[in-house]
């Protein structure tokens, strides 16, 4: 493999509770010449959040004392939508709050976000279970292109001691979500022991490229990639027993 095309599915409308992404994805593929085998399909976690009703009006929460007391200048209801979301708070500084999901991701306001939400006084949330998600998606495109193709659901994630956010995967399916080197030789022989590489977060990184996050384009191929497999986001997940920043 010497090169790799990226190429971001516009025309995609709006996506609404109950709507078929994969429907939107295939109809904006095939406008743009179609997909292939191989083919990996990255998705903006929201639009597949809105499809599965992941969002919440504001305006039906009523925040504890807990959350008033945390949110500085952040709207209180949208923090206590955010500890619902959370599992463990791993760091705090209101209105700042770094927790882990439930899913096991780390990330900021765990993972809830008022940008590209679909009114004022909305926000959305993670799917439920992005791997299945991205199964379904993955299943769904297979059967309306006959096409053999991955799928990544992705979101936006900070990082520690890098400044600026990128895109991770969240969800993966039909992929190797991870190249695991270890055992393997360099070219002057010294063998690999701990490289192991994220590669659908690597995937994820590349299509925010073309994706933008005011420009309506939520979703892209990345085409020339042979990651074939059955991986998943999960995989992406340290273990508890390997953080060292627990």
């Amino acid at each position: 493999m010497t090169e790799i095309r990226i190429i971001g599915l516009e025309g995609i409308p709006e996506i609404h509770p109950g709507e078929d992404v994969a429907a939107h994805v295939a109809a904006a593929a095939e406008r743009q010449g179609g997909l292939e085998d191989g083919d990996v399909v990255v998705i903006a976690h929201k639009a597949v959040s809105k499809a599965e009703g992941r969002v919440v009006e504001l305006a039906s929460v009523r925040p504890s004392r807990y959350g008033e007391q945390i949110s500085a200048d952040r709207d209180p209801r949208q923090t206590e939508v955010i500890l619902g979301e959370t599992a463990r708070i791993v760091r705090l500084r209101p209105p700042l709050l770094i927790a882990q999901t439930r899913h096991g991701f780390v990330c900021a306001s765990a993972g809830v976000d008022a940008s590209n939400a679909p009114a004022q006084g909305t926000v959305v949330l993670l799917p439920e279970d992005p791997d299945a998600s991205a199964e379904r998606i993955c299943a769904a495109l297979a059967d309306r292109t006959g096409r053999r193709v991955a799928v990544i659901v992705t979101d936006s994630f900070g990082r520690a001691w890098r400044r600026g956010t990128t895109d991770v995967a969240i969800g993966a399916a039909g992929l190797q979500v991870v190249l695991d080197l270890r055992g393997r030789r360099d070219p002057v022989g010294y063998e690999l022991h701990a490289t192991a590489i994220a590669v659908a977060d690597e995937i994820a990184g590349a299509a925010e490229l073309v994706l933008g996050k005011t420009d309506g384009v939520p979703a892209a191929i990345v085409r020339g990639l042979g990651v074939a497999g059955s991986g998943s986001g999960k995989e992406l997940i340290i273990p508890a027993a390997r953080d060292l920043f627990r």
